[in-house]
């Protein structure tokens, strides 16, 4: 393979002869009457005496990804956004414009018009009588025998990606759909889609560490949002009653195929009702969308089939530990737990609270045996200061995980709609922030000011749109399935 300098070298001398003929190969003016899809769709059945007897002329645009050259004629295969069309260029035919064919390369957006008809092994072909270059690439694709393999490129150059990988271009295709179906989905149940802000006064509505930007004009420090809840619940209190917002969510923690820090994020809430409710809910959700991306409940994902019929498992957190072994002494007493979790070689640095603890017991030992839909309810309220407590063990509140293939797809609650306990739980969040937990939530005045006005009986969930759409593109990486993943600078 030639040196890919002298290649583009040899592009950028094309460009400068194609100038030298009058051509400018970026400011050419062209609208195709056809698709790739369309052309296959209205004419995949005609036959080859059917095509040659119609005479059917159409128009079509797109990138050269392939081209064979014989001579006083060529084959090649250009690509649109929905497929690619054979082309078939003949000197006798296109005349003096045949010259430009050598002054293309492949890459080059082209649009061309031309009769339809059948080569001698029945491909679909325009025979072109007319062809326009319409951008002139100077950087040479990855040859297609290999592709673009190398994963750092397709995410940093996620645009020859989709380019050279047709099927990237159908998971962000089917990202769109999914997308779409949970907004049928709410809608058709009443809700209504609002916007909440994205820069906030005071991280809220989950326990993370924020991202922090400047106000120049206010003088202010202000945080990236890591979650709207504390603003929908803000319009629960002014009288809406089902609403949702699908949203960026910043959140300043590690990298992984399961983390970025920019993500997606669906929350919505819903007023008389319950965690319970939710569940029910979900299912449904699930079940509509799931039938909207792939016609099927029975979803493959790595070496996994996950059934998404319903009903799910609903297991408590305490029970879910319980069954790995966990004595029910560790999930009583502080020192006990502390002490188990380290003889089992678990990192439980000195301070953290008892919520947390039982956290990453239930992270180590349960989450990596949770392979199809299990929610995971009833969690301490260390971990869950936005949370309703549960009337029967004040020390649980009414929550739901939902977990599949071993990941948290959705978390969910009843809401806590007194003002006096949401404030009680926000100043034992800044006790925890003093003693050095970064994640924990800050105190929020008007958010319990809000509380004070009254908030009706509610419900609010939220569902990672990066992990769903990834289990239901059977996608490993959460960098699969976002456009532009963040990455480490280009070196």
């Amino acid at each position: 393979m030639e040196d890919t300098n002298e290649l583009i070298e040899q592009r950028f001398r094309k460009l400068e002869e194609l100038r030298g003929l009058g051509i400018d190969p970026y400011n050419g003016k062209f609208v195709p009457d056809s698709s790739s899809a369309d052309i296959r769709d209205k004419y995949a059945s005609v036959s080859k005496d059917e095509l040659e007897a119609a005479g059917i002329m159409v128009e079509a645009a797109g990138r050269i990804v392939a081209m064979r050259d014989f001579g006083k004629a060529s084959f090649a295969h250009i690509q649109d956004a929905f497929g690619k069309i054979q082309i078939y260029i003949k000197k006798d035919v296109l005349g003096e414009k045949f010259a430009l064919l050598k002054k293309t390369d492949i890459g080059d957006i082209v649009g061309v018009s031309g009769r339809l008809f059948r080569t001698r092994t029945d491909e679909l072909t325009l025979e072109v009588k007319d062809f326009t270059i319409l951008c002139k690439s100077l950087r040479p694709l990855p040859e297609k025998w290999h592709g673009l393999k190398d994963i750092e490129i397709r995410y940093r150059q996620r645009y020859v990606d989709l380019i050279v990988n047709p099927e990237v271009k159908d998971i962000f295709a089917k990202r769109s759909l999914i997308i779409k179906a949970i907004r049928d989905f709410l809608e058709a149940k009443g809700f209504i889609e609002v916007e909440t802000p994205m820069m906030h006064k005071i991280p809220g509505g989950a326990t993370a560490r924020p991202f922090k930007t400047h106000h120049n004009a206010l003088d202010m420090e202000l945080y990236m949002r890591i979650a709207p809840e504390l603003f929908l619940k803000r319009l629960l209190v002014g009288g809406y009653e089902r609403v949702f917002e699908l949203n960026k969510n910043f959140r300043n923690e590690g990298i992984s195929t399961r983390h970025n820090p920019e993500f997606t994020m669906m929350e919505f809430y819903i007023a008389y009702r319950d965690y319970n409710y939710l569940m029910s809910l979900t299912e449904e959700l699930f079940v509509h969308v799931a039938g909207k991306a792939l016609g099927t409940l029975k979803v493959p994902y790595g070496d996994l089939v996950i059934d998404l019929t319903p009903p799910w498992p609903r297991i408590t957190m305490l029970q879910a530990m319980m069954d790995k072994g966990v004595p029910q002494e560790a999930l009583e007493d502080y020192d006990t737990a502390v002490r188990w979790a380290r003889e089992m070689k678990m990192n439980i640095p000195a301070g953290t609270s008892f919520g947390k603890v039982l956290d990453e017991i239930f992270k180590e030992l349960v989450e990596p045996g949770l392979q199809q839909p299990t929610f995971i309810i009833d969690h301490p309220v260390e971990l869950s200061p936005l949370a309703k407590r549960k009337p029967d063990n004040p020390k649980l509140v009414e929550r739901f995980e939902l977990f599949i293939a071993s990941r948290e797809i959705a978390n969910a609650f009843s809401e806590l709609t007194d003002p006096l306990d949401q404030k009680e739980r926000f100043l034992k969040q800044v006790e925890a922030k003093e003693r050095g937990d970064d994640e924990a939530h800050a105190m929020d005045e008007d958010f319990v000011r809000a509380l004070e006005y009254g908030m009706p009986p509610a419900a609010g969930e939220g569902i990672g749109i990066d992990r769903l759409v990834m289990l239901l593109t059977d996608c490993q990486s959460i960098r699969d399935v976002i456009l532009f993943p963040l990455l480490k600078p280009e070196q």
